[in-house]
């Protein structure tokens, strides 16, 4: 394999920091998984940053790994970023078309992403993506590409991804120290949905709720577009704990009797229950809060898709039909691909979604534009435009 033939995936998770590498074989026309790597990431809590270095350590530390198996450097990857500081919010933004004969040109639709941004109220954050999720052209709704329609005016509503500005920054210094380049950053909740949730689901309408050691993620999906992301400050190990306060037992006997791999014992298999359900009723009232909102509450027909750690806990997509009214399952990874790829373990899912995201037919169906079309390159873009156009 030569050295620049191949894709990476780094997710630099609270517990831990995955790699996964992956190259595309030409002749059996697939993707194949070559290399792995894992180690324990120190330096982290909810998401956030608190030590440069040895997040740095713990990227260089599973980069190794995969690197021993290849026998070659890794030298560029896609990186996930989530955590609490990760966020969405809606703009919208109005133009009128330049051109005499009123035909829509790409520089309109820049024109008009920009001018949603510039109506966007947000402070400390930095946009990661930037994902326009409905046109209109003269007051009507259009649902085609909006270039080489004609109108006088054209509007557009922007769903943008934010992360706190500084923890960007953090994140490109640990990955600058290990000595890797950045080939995008990319929303967890997007990476894990490009290997859980097929196009089918996202154009009917469901929730991707990915369920971390500390944070809670969501990805609400319908017409093929995501609607909004949420993190929330709670995780599995929330359960964990409750458990271990219960019935008093040590954190590692009460993580067993969360997953259900320890029965009998000195206590009652109901108040185990009655716990579970009761944080498990907490995390469901977030995301049904988050449906509210949106008031896509009761309302998507491919419901509820459960994934990452937490999704291994007892009664778990009971407690979530019975409580957001929808319907429920654990998220698993499509059989043809997982047949080639071999993933078992949810908790890889989205260092996989990352080394995926180079593959048209799988990420850019979400018609996401990620970091890198930044709002404030479409404006340089203009303004050269605009050069070229003068005498």
């Amino acid at each position: 394999m030569k050295n620049n033939n191949y894709t990476c995936g780094i997710d630099i998770g609270t517990q831990s920091t995955k790699v996964v590498v992956m190259v595309f074989d030409k002749i059996k026309k697939e993707n194949i998984i070559v290399a792995t790597g894992i180690s324990p990431t120190l330096g982290m809590r909810f998401g956030y940053i608190t030590n440069v270095d040895t997040v740095a350590a713990s990227i260089k530390k599973a980069v190794g790994q995969a690197e021993n198996i290849l026998g070659f450097k890794i030298r560029k990857a896609f990186i996930s970023v989530g955590g609490v500081s990760l966020s969405s919010v809606t703009s919208t933004g109005s133009v009128m078309i330049s051109k005499a004969d009123q035909e829509i040109t790409n520089l309109d639709v820049q024109k008009v992403l920009a001018n949603s941004e510039e109506n966007l109220d947000i402070v400390n954050k930095k946009i990661i993506h930037i994902i326009p999720i409905g046109y209109k052209l003269d007051g009507k709704e259009i649902y085609a590409r909006p270039e080489g329609l004609k109108g006088i005016k054209l509007e557009v509503k922007t769903l943008f991804i934010t992360c706190l500005k500084q923890n960007i920054e953090d994140l490109i210094t640990a990955l600058t120290l290990a000595k890797i380049d950045i080939e995008e950053i990319i929303a967890s909740p997007f990476a894990t949905g490009n290997v859980l949730v097929n196009n089918q689901q996202k154009i009917a309408g469901c929730v991707l709720v990915d369920i971390g050691a500390e944070t809670v993620s969501t990805v609400v999906f319908e017409n093929s577009l995501p609607l909004s992301i949420s993190v929330f400050p709670i995780g599995s190990m929330d359960i964990t704990k409750d458990i271990a306060l219960g019935l008093r037992l040590s954190l590692e006997e009460a993580e067993s009797i969360k997953l259900g791999s320890v029965t009998g014992g000195d206590y009652s298999k109901k108040k185990v229950d009655e716990i579970i359900e009761a944080r498990l009723g907490d995390i469901f009232e977030l995301v049904g809060n988050q449906l509210k909102r949106l008031k896509r509450n009761e309302l998507l027909p491919a419901g509820i898709i459960i994934t990452g750690h937490g999704s291994s806990t007892n009664n778990i997509c009971e407690i979530a039909r019975t409580q957001l009214k929808l319907p429920a399952k654990i998220g698993v990874i499509d059989s043809s691909l997982n047949n080639k790829l071999k993933v078992r373990d949810s908790s890889w899912y989205t260092a996989l979604g990352l080394a995926l995201s180079s593959n048209s037919e799988s990420f850019n169906n979400q018609a996401i534009d990620s970091i890198g079309v930044n709002i404030k390159e479409m404006k340089r873009f203009f303004k050269d435009i605009l050069k070229q156009l003068l005498p």
